[in-house]
């Protein structure tokens, strides 16, 4: 006999009838409740009993229901909490994700989505593994680094859209992964798409799916990305490269919550948390009429920054041993040391490429450098980036203005060559250059 007790859940609403709908629906979900009429009694009910979930209306006799979220924030932060919100109150609904709200129902409730809201929360992590899995994934000590395992730990009880802003190689995807690991979606779904590799003629029939018949060579039905991460995280990587036309389709889809595919007739209702990110300044592309402000609004519920490697250099000595221990275990060599003076090369380095860039530079110094130890010339780092104290070159030791902007040119376009392998398309790419004007400038320079 199943002796375990059931999970307690308040409810809070001033309406008899949604809290009857309420009760009735989470005891057949075999739930407890606990209701409460207003603010007051709600928060007489937390300091007596511990719950597993709140629901809330935001409009309450005596207060708001975000004044509960904010109250619940300070004295039981892991305590999720689902607001009910009017049909419409879009706005109301970011203000409580952004307090620290679980996730939000619409008025008139409906059923399947109530019940998916609950058994969504019911699932989240207890309390206290999450840092140590992060930690384990995520390294460094720095304080940056301290805060922004800090926000992946609340980001991950929630289910408010976050854009993840930060340098490319700064490792945003991983935190976007650990965002949806450490949450109840874990077990669902992680659906990765780089919004700037998809041809804008597929872009629709990707996230969407077609219909077989639907267009020349469509041949087969098939789902989209929306689809293929039902339960769990959708993730938009570089979000800013995608095309006016296709944006107003997924502003649709979000509020929506449902998906037509290319060639259907029916919309397919789908449960996705979004997380995105990109390089590039969002607010800015937005102000140049190049990001619609109305998807950049429902994107950037909650801004999470993923700082650049120059802002945690206590970092770069852990992050080069651990690549070092991985780089031997996959070549099944023994693992390299640095040079004390490689340590301290890597540690005044730039890193414009951020942890990306490390990553490579070791993978390459691995492969070059004798006797197993990595001295500083076997890093071949790119001089224009290299500085005494991490601070930008002293520009008023310039002797020759045009031998320097050579330089400086030749650096940065073998920079990019690296980083990408020698692929000029990418590395034109990287540098904002016509593949033409690559060529060019590499004959110029004598790299061609």
């Amino acid at each position: 006999m199943n002796t375990s007790p059931r999970q307690k859940i308040l409810i809070v609403d001033d309406e008899p009838d949604i809290r009857e709908l309420l009760e009735i629906t989470l005891g057949r979900m075999k739930l407890e409740t606990f209701s409460a009429r207003n603010l007051g009694e709600a928060q007489a009910l937390l300091q007596r009993e511990h719950f597993d979930l709140c629901l809330t209306d935001m409009r309450l006799p005596d207060g708001t229901g975000l004044e509960l979220v904010q109250h619940i924030q300070q004295r039981d932060p892991n305590l999720p909490v689902a607001m009910i919100t009017a049909y419409g109150s879009l706005e109301t609904a970011i203000n409580a994700l952004k307090a620290g709200a679980f996730d939000f129902l619409t008025k008139p409730v409906e059923l399947p989505r109530l019940r998916e809201l609950v058994s969504s929360a019911l699932r989240l992590p207890t309390a206290g593994g999450l840092s140590t899995a992060i930690e384990r994934r995520l390294l460094g000590d720095s304080p940056p680094m301290a805060n922004l395992r800090k926000q992946i730990d609340k980001l991950a009880r929630s289910q408010a859209p976050v854009y993840i802003s930060g340098e490319s190689g700064s490792g945003k995807e991983l935190v976007a992964r650990l965002i949806h690991e450490q949450g109840p979606r874990a077990s669902q779904p992680f659906v990765p798409v780089n919004c700037g590799a998809i041809p804008s003629e597929l872009m629709e029939s990707e996230f969407f799916g077609h219909r077989k018949g639907s267009f020349t060579g469509a041949v087969e039905d098939k789902p989209g990305l929306f689809q293929a991460a039902h339960g769990g995280t959708l993730f938009l990587d570089e979000v800013a490269d995608l095309p006016l036309s296709m944006q107003v389709k997924l502003l649709r889809a979000i509020q929506e919550k449902a998906v037509r595919s290319v060639g259907g007739q029916q919309e397919t209702v789908v449960d996705v948390r979004i997380l995105c990110a990109t390089h590039k300044d969002l607010e800015a592309e937005v102000s140049a009429e190049r990001f619609r402000q109305d998807l950049y609004y429902r994107l950037n519920v909650i801004e999470l920054r993923v700082p650049s490697l120059r802002e945690r250099r206590d970092d770069i000595e852990a992050l080069a041993m651990h690549v070092l221990k991985r780089l031997a275990k996959d070549t099944g060599q023994p693992e390299a040391r640095l040079h004390p003076q490689a340590l301290e090369a890597l540690k005044n380095y730039r890193f414009p490429g951020n942890v990306r860039e490390l990553e490579n530079v070791l993978e390459r110094a691995h492969t070059l450098c004798e006797n197993r130890t990595i001295e500083a010339q076997d890093l071949r780092l790119s001089e224009g980036n290299c500085t005494a104290d991490g601070a930008m070159a002293d520009l008023t030791q310039i002797d020759n203005l045009e031998d320097y902007l050579e330089s400086v040119e030749r650096k940065l376009i073998l920079q990019a060559l690296e980083e990408t392998r020698w692929n000029r398309t990418a590395a034109a790419q990287r540098l904002s250059l016509s593949f033409r004007s690559m060529r060019y400038r590499l004959k110029k320079l004598g790299l061609d």
